[in-house]
């Protein structure tokens, strides 16, 4: 809690992004101007496979999955996916500014029934400091967000039945906005990637690219 959405501490991951039509995979590296491409690919899901961001035919996306990383040829295992869609909440509150994360994980528990239209034992609910709040020192803006908990347990599911670990659960736009503050049509493509095929193809991968930033995240 506090360190991000529904994250454990990381390493390298990869960026998987599980939309309704298809899956966007892809590694991303260090490299001396900033980060590089190491591999991405596309691969389609199956009819009605997802639907507005549900995943209804897990061992479909599990087997696209698959597919996906073996057209990749990494050896990468920790992934991190996203989650979306209209059982995604978020919201900024404000909150003390003397509190620990501790503490605050503990109020948000305690209050969350003011935001989160659904019984809490049936979602998932992380937060993350966004900095000072315009309502006085003594404020910090906190941004909430919560996920029905089957949704990110078929996000597990599907990357477990890939062999993939799971080490981040983000929320899509947030992947999407962490990708578009960088210049990531510009990322240094790796040696087995196609420079002109990346730059056509980059704007498509937002979302992922946002989620494997998530390996460089402090």
């Amino acid at each position: 809690m506090g360190k991000g959405f529904f994250r454990r501490k990381v390493d390298t991951v990869l960026g998987v992004d599980i939309n309704d039509s298809s899956i966007k995979l892809i590694e991303l590296g260090r490299s001396s101007g900033g980060f590089s491409v190491q591999g991405y690919v596309t691969q389609a899901l199956p009819p009605q496979a997802v639907v507005d961001g549900t995943l209804l035919d897990l061992e479909g996306v599990g087997r696209a999955l698959q597919q996906a990383l073996s057209r990749l040829g990494t050896s990468a295992r920790h992934a991190a996916v996203a989650v979306a869609g209209p059982s995604v909440i978020t919201r900024l509150i404000e909150m003390d500014a003397g509190l620990s994360d501790e503490e605050m994980a503990w109020k948000i528990q305690m209050e969350a029934d003011q935001f989160i239209p659904y019984p809490l034992d049936e979602v998932a609910i992380d937060f993350q400091v966004q900095g000072p709040s315009t309502h006085g020192p003594q404020w910090v803006s906190v941004m909430l967000a919560a996920c029905l908990r089957e949704q990110v347990e078929a996000r597990e599911a599907v990357l477990a039945l890939a062999g993939l670990v799971p080490r981040v659960v983000d929320v899509e736009g947030f992947a999407l906005e962490r990708a578009c503050r960088q210049d990531f049509a510009s990322f240094t493509p790796g040696h087995r990637v196609d420079g002109a095929q990346w730059a056509a193809d980059a704007q498509g991968m937002g979302v992922a690219c946002g989620l494997a930033l998530r390996s460089f995240a402090g």
